[in-house]
């Protein structure tokens, strides 16, 4: 049986084509996918993503925990602020994506967003990776929040309307920070391009808050319009353009990865290895230019041999099919490659991604 979440009967009331995403039953567009996408581009869209999970790291070794467990430094976070990063297999393929917010609030250091897919899956590494090392912390499970996000240029002015008692939250609050007010946690990230917040609430709270939202103008906004976001912003899916098999140095997120530092993490031998390696393979961006649409798993022909396609739609900011594919090294931007539809060989560009960033088409 498919979960919900607790949105659930709000989204049907609305009308959505609520679809199967990885055991969730969510809302995948209330009508008009483009529409959704469109709104989020030049105004305020909310998305329920209460799927993703919550956790809460405490206890007197945490940060050890992380240092470990994390590619990027969690050591380098103060209160408040978020960090992006990998959390790999010894071997470098990615086990998850995930923020990590430094939150110092009573026992809690930190809190970890993952993804819903992987959510039990990476809290049994970490406890597992807690067991064998001895380290004096736990990791707490918050299935009692939900998560919204609001999404868009008016997002920061349209959250204040609907919720007078954060005005003075959202109005300071820097990007790629957070800040807890009561039981209420209001972070400054998002997965579009766009500005905006999310929102970690008491999951009793979220229908209420859900719509004051719709009461202020905030459009209800699926998964569809949600990938097509995203993927205009040039973001990566766990499962498309990373996982087990995979690392972050083949998948555009070597930026994430802190070797700088002589730092003992899970998987830096490996990520070592291959980045001493000859041919590491790229992530890149491409632009369709002839008829058709760009879809995952298509192979990309280039003069330095073989890629594939990782993502790929239409996307309605831009104007054409985009796509996100890991091609061989020594593909540069403004390459002509030739990638296979159904129906036939079409050219494409390469380009450097993101495709869009707070509503500018940048591709």
């Amino acid at each position: 049986m498919l979960k919900r979440t607790v949105l659930f009967d709000t989204h049907r009331a609305a009308g959505a084509k609520m679809v199967d995403f990885g055991g969730w039953e969510m809302p995948l567009h209330y009508g008009s996918q483009i529409e959704e996408h469109l709104a989020v581009r030049a105004g305020c869209g909310m998305f329920d993503v209460s799927h993703m999970r919550v956790i809460d790291v405490a206890g007197a070794q945490a940060l050890r925990a992380l240092q470990l467990l994390l590619a990027n430094d969690a050591g380098r976070l103060v209160p408040g602020k978020a960090l992006y990063s990998c959390m790999l297999r010894e071997d470098g393929g990615v086990l998850d994506d995930l923020i990590v917010y430094r939150v110092d609030q009573g026992a809690v250091a930190y809190r970890l967003v993952v993804n819903a897919g992987t959510a039990d899956r990476d809290l049994a590494w970490m406890q597992q990776v807690r067991q064998e090392r001895g380290f004096d912390c736990e990791f707490r499970d918050r299935t009692d929040l939900a998560l919204i996000a609001v999404q868009g240029p008016y997002a920061r002015a349209r959250l204040v309307r609907a919720v007078a008692d954060l005005g003075a939250v959202v109005e300071t609050l820097g990007v790629f920070c957070a800040q807890a007010l009561d039981r209420w946690f209001i972070a400054r990230t998002g997965y579009t391009g766009e500005d905006g917040f999310e929102i970690a609430l008491p999951s009793a709270q979220a229908v209420e808050l859900w719509q004051a939202l719709a009461a202020v103008g905030v459009a209800a906004c699926g998964l569809g319009a949600r990938d097509t976001l995203r993927l205009e912003a040039g973001m990566n899916l766990y499962g498309a353009e990373m996982d087990e098999s995979v690392t972050p140095l083949e998948s555009g997120l070597a930026w994430t990865v802190d070797l700088r530092t002589a730092r003992e993490f899970i998987g830096r031998s490996a990520l070592e290895r291959q980045r001493a390696a000859p041919h590491l393979r790229q992530l890149l961006g491409l632009k369709l230019l002839d008829r058709g649409v760009l879809r995952s798993h298509q192979s990309v022909a280039t003069a330095q041999g073989p890629g594939q396609v990782t993502s790929g739609t239409f996307g309605p900011t831009v104007g054409c099919s985009i796509a996100l594919a890991r091609v061989p090294s020594g593909v540069a931007p403004k390459d002509e490659v030739s990638v296979s539809l159904r129906s036939g060989a079409a050219r494409a560009v390469v380009c450097r991604p993101p495709f869009v960033r707070n509503g500018r088409v940048l591709a």
